[in-house]
């Protein structure tokens, strides 16, 4: 009997959706619920600043993890699954630390961030892994879809971690949370024992196979260098980095703003979140990835980008004026105009990967992303705590200005890594 196999767009879909949906829970777990709960315990923007920072540390350290997906690929368990299920397993065990944290107070921050940046160095193989499955085995035509389907399983895991952890937290302690997402892990490993790169694999096995490994480290080093010393690939690097960091010098300081100053509760903060990410990457990130598909990735991503700057702008004068209903626009309209655009720009990024280093080079353009997201709720903080809290118009206005330039620079940048006729993309030219 033929086993599920990646070849399979159903089983790809599933997978994928699966991985980045315990992703989600626990990112909802930890930068969420968390951050929500201690803010609501008198914790302050520099303090949840250096938290969320220390945790994405990891993430922008992801290319390491790149050639050694690309160079140690002959595994009988297949490729790159043999490294989702070894960075699974990591990932569970760094969870598992957190049954030994009393609870999750303002003063407790810097073991808990130490536990989840643990866990983050396994979630960026598991990540780095994942991508190169994708890349490997998604035709070109479908990868908006396939994007789709790893955004939609991410902030569908964020809304539940995020949303069920606020309450669980309070009500029955971190033990008891982390017990539960323990769990969570563990069904998160079904998909990838049961759907296997090929025919031939072994349904579980740590052990080398027959094939050979992919390339020496000194070629795939070689042929990363090429590729990405190139001016088109190193502007879509500092395009990466631009994009997450203006979304994240709104989104922190937002969380903090409702709780501390405009009197939301963090429980209504988390479910709000929780919802706003059920709807952009669910049927947002679905018809987002589908347009994508029709129109190429540099069209979609301009229009969603000037969108994105319109919902900054409208949030942040709907916060400025004060008016009743400013939370919850604020909440919505960035949060979903910010997902859409990740979808948007997946695809090309996907593009510009393709090749012998695919790990390694899509690992550096999330990295980019990452450091951006980084760089700004770090930046953020570390202003904030030397300073005064600046007014949430003014950061409004300050990120619409931003992605109005992103918008008027992503068609032209994306262009060059559209496919040629012959299947060749900028990046190695």
């Amino acid at each position: 009997m033929t086993p599920p196999l990646l070849a399979s767009a159903g089983w790809r879909q599933a997978l994928v959706a699966s991985l980045y949906g315990y992703q989600g829970v626990v990112a909802g777990f930890a930068l969420t619920a968390i951050p929500n709960h201690v803010a609501g315990l008198g914790a302050g923007v520099a303090e949840l600043g250096t938290y969320a920072a220390a945790i994405g540390i990891p993430w922008v350290m992801q290319p390491l993890w790149g050639p050694v997906v690309d160079r140690f690929g002959a595994m009988r368990m297949g490729r790159r699954r043999f490294w989702v299920l070894a960075a699974l397993a990591g990932s569970l065990l760094a969870m598992s630390c957190l049954l030994w944290v009393d609870e999750a107070r303002p003063g407790g921050l810097p073991a808990l961030a130490l536990i989840f940046a643990a866990h983050a160095l396994f979630a960026a193989l598991m990540d780095t892994a994942t991508d190169a499955m994708i890349i490997d085995h998604t035709p070109e035509a479908q990868l908006g879809a396939a994007t789709a389907s790893t955004r939609a399983g991410f902030v569908t895991g964020l809304a539940a971690g995020g949303g069920l952890f606020a309450w669980l937290l309070p009500a029955a302690g971190l033990a008891w949370s982390a017990t539960l997402l323990i769990c969570v892990g563990a069904l998160a490993a079904v998909l990838p024992l049961m759907v296997r790169e090929r025919a031939g694999d072994a349904w579980l096995s740590w052990r080398c196979g027959t094939r050979s490994d992919g390339p020496g480290f000194a070629s795939l080093l070689a042929e990363l260098g090429r590729g990405m010393a190139k001016p088109a690939a190193l502007a879509l690097l500092v395009f990466c980095v631009a994009q997450e960091f203006i979304g994240a010098i709104f989104r922190l300081p937002l969380g903090v703003h409702l709780i501390q100053q405009a009197g939301w509760s963090a429980e209504a903060v988390s479910s709000t979140q929780a919802v706003v990410g059920v709807i952009g990457g669910t049927v947002g990130a679905w018809l987002t990835g589908r347009w994508a598909d029709k129109v190429g990735p540099a069209h979609a991503l301009g229009r969603l980008l000037a969108a994105a700057a319109l919902a900054h702008l409208l949030a942040g004068a709907a916060l400025g004026l004060g008016v009743d209903w400013a939370g919850p626009v604020a909440l919505a309209l960035p949060g979903i105009a910010s997902a859409l655009c990740f979808v948007a720009l997946a695809p090309a990024v996907m593009r510009a990967s393709r090749g012998a280093v695919a790990a390694s080079r899509f690992a550096l353009f999330m990295a980019a992303l990452n450091l951006g997201d980084v760089l700004g709720a770090g930046g953020v903080g570390v202003a904030i705590g030397v300073g005064t809290m600046p007014s949430m118009a003014m950061l409004g206005v300050v990120a619409a200005a931003g992605y109005v330039v992103l918008a008027f620079s992503a068609r032209p940048l994306l262009r060059r890594f559209e496919a040629t006729p012959h299947g060749c993309h900028a990046v190695g030219k």
